[in-house]
Parts: C-alpha cells; structure tokens; sequence
C-alpha cells in the first residue's frame, strides 16, 4: 500500500506519538485497521477514546509488532526507523519474566 503518511523525528522519539503514528496508518488502510478491529474486539466508536489508554497503545504496537511485514511497511510508509518502533513497543509493553522488573 502506497501512503503519504510521514512523521517527523522528533515525533517519531516519543513513544506515544510513535503509537499514534501507526494507528493512523492503519485507520489508512481499510482491510488492515478492519483486521486491528476485528483481532482487538475494539469497536471503531471506541478508537477515539482509547487513544490516551496505555493499554489500547500496547495493543496497537502489539498488533504491529506481531507481523513483521506489517511493521516494515509501517517503517516504509512513515520513515520511523524499525528501531524506533520496537523502542515504542518496548515502552508500552508488560515486562518480561527476566527483565528483574517483578
């Protein structure tokens, strides 16, 4: 998919603008955000209230995260780095069992 959706870098280092960011990729795409929707149960008149939700965030990147073509064409589309990304998903993410976070 071809898009004109781009951030800036200062945007891109913010992990809640970087969650942001790929959220309104997906809402871009039909399928794709249909296919968030439909994995999430998320209805699409509860999207803009969740926006400031950690955990709606978490599923965002979630989603992303967990299909690599999905995220590099996220990375392509926008600019933000796949390093930037995984550092958005990190943030919003639950610690691991070995993090020592527990």
């Amino acid at each position: 998919m071809q898009s004109n959706f781009k951030t800036s870098k200062q945007q891109a280092a913010d992990p809640h603008a970087t969650a942001i960011a790929v959220l309104g990729w997906l809402a871009d795409d039909p399928d794709m955000f249909g296919r968030f929707l439909a994995l999430t149960g998320v209805a699409p008149g509860q999207v803009r209230g969740a926006v400031n939700d950690p955990g709606f965030l978490a599923g965002i990147m979630d989603f992303l995260m967990n299909h690599e073509p999905t995220a590099m064409a996220f990375c392509a589309a926008s600019g933000i780095s796949p390093e930037t990304v995984t550092a958005a998903w990190q943030h919003f993410a639950s610690p691991g069992l070995d993090s020592g976070e527990y």
